[in-house]
């Protein structure tokens, strides 16, 4: 594996991973470590946290949709690294499936706050350890379903459009100062999330799980859940020299999905 990012003077280079410590969070973890990062994890889940621990990442309880938490843990990461190079926004939840009318406004709220706002309280927080980088970057995870739209999933949908437009605007913005911003939208990643979505969007359509795992399968043309590996690997490019000219962009990891169901 290449370490070419381990150019800093003061001793390699520093990575944030919002919800780290498991599933693709911990999957960009694990791939940024190898190339060469020094990598700090958030979590909100203890025994998420220890495991990463225990692996050798530093690891912080952070409640992701709450700005003072997120700033407290700004002031350590500046204590312990003074600066950070890369800030991987991956926290974010699958929130209710039902159809509009019957969404709870509460549960809307709960949704935005982490899968939207949590990525600005993080921008916020950190970006001035961002500025402190010979090569700042910001990578934002979106989905599938914020490019095209989604039946059961409007809040989910709503927020991941909303990053969309949200890093777009942080490349304008940071270009100048040579951050660069860009968005993932991955397809539907295999895991126990997704299988919790597939039961859930089941009972929605009165349908049984079975058949509606055979459309999440073949929402793609490659007709397989995506592979937490494949979008951590989209991070080290971007992270890397390699990416240092793309910004403001949606890149998708979705095996080519054009409408999901």
């Amino acid at each position: 594996m290449s370490t070419e990012h381990d150019t800093a003077a003061d001793g390699g280079r520093v990575a944030v991973v919002t919800a780290g410590a498991a599933g693709i969070g911990r999957a960009i973890a694990d791939r940024l470590r190898s190339a060469g990062f020094t990598v700090v994890v958030t979590d909100i889940a203890q025994e998420a946290l220890a495991d990463a621990r225990a692996a050798g990442f530093s690891a912080f309880r952070v409640d992701a949709g709450d700005f003072a938490s997120v700033q407290a843990f700004a002031a350590q990461v500046e204590r312990e690294h003074g600066r950070i190079d890369v800030l991987v926004n991956n926290a974010g939840v699958a929130g209710p499936t039902a159809r509009v009318e019957d969404i709870d406004p509460d549960e809307w709220e709960a949704v935005v706050r982490i899968n939207l706002s949590s990525q600005f309280f993080h921008v916020k927080a950190l970006l001035g350890l961002l500025r402190r980088s010979d090569r700042g970057t910001i990578v934002n995870l979106s989905s599938a379903a914020g490019r095209l739209g989604m039946l059961g999933r409007s809040v989910y949908t709503a927020s991941k459009a909303g990053v969309l437009g949200f890093t777009k605007t942080l490349a304008i913005e940071l270009g100048p100062e040579g951050i660069t911003a860009n968005a993932i939208c991955p397809g539907a990643v295999g895991g126990e999330r997704i299988q919790r979505v597939i039961e859930d969007k089941a009972a929605v359509l009165d349908r049984p799980v079975a058949e509606v795992e055979a459309d999440y399968r073949g929402q793609s043309a490659i007709a397989e859940f995506i592979d937490p590996g494949s979008v951590a690997s989209l991070v080290e490019f971007l992270a890397g020299p390699g990416g240092r000219q793309i910004s403001g962009q949606t890149l998708s990891v979705d095996g080519y999905t054009q409408k999901l169901y």
